[in-house]
């Protein structure tokens, strides 16, 4: 299994877009992603700080409630 990237949740954001989720509103510096997946909505927040590498653990939990693997993300991106 490849290990997980060390990206800026801007990055995450694009990659997520591409995966079919979208910004339903910013609060502050995190941007609420949302996807319906097989007729369940998927909500998951993602921090944005501009210059800031996501930390492993943070990273490790949006994908796990996103519901992307990390093969998945590396292709994303």
């Amino acid at each position: 299994m490849p290990r997980l990237p060390r990206i800026e949740g801007s990055d995450l954001v694009k990659a997520m877009q591409k995966d079919g989720f979208f910004v339903t509103r910013i609060e502050g510096s995190h941007y609420i992603m949302q996807k319906v997946l097989s007729g369940e909505k998927i909500t998951v927040p993602v921090p944005v700080h501009r210059g800031k590498i996501l930390k492993l653990g943070t990273l490790s939990g949006i994908l796990r409630k996103a519901r992307i693997d990390r093969e998945r993300l590396i292709e994303l991106l």
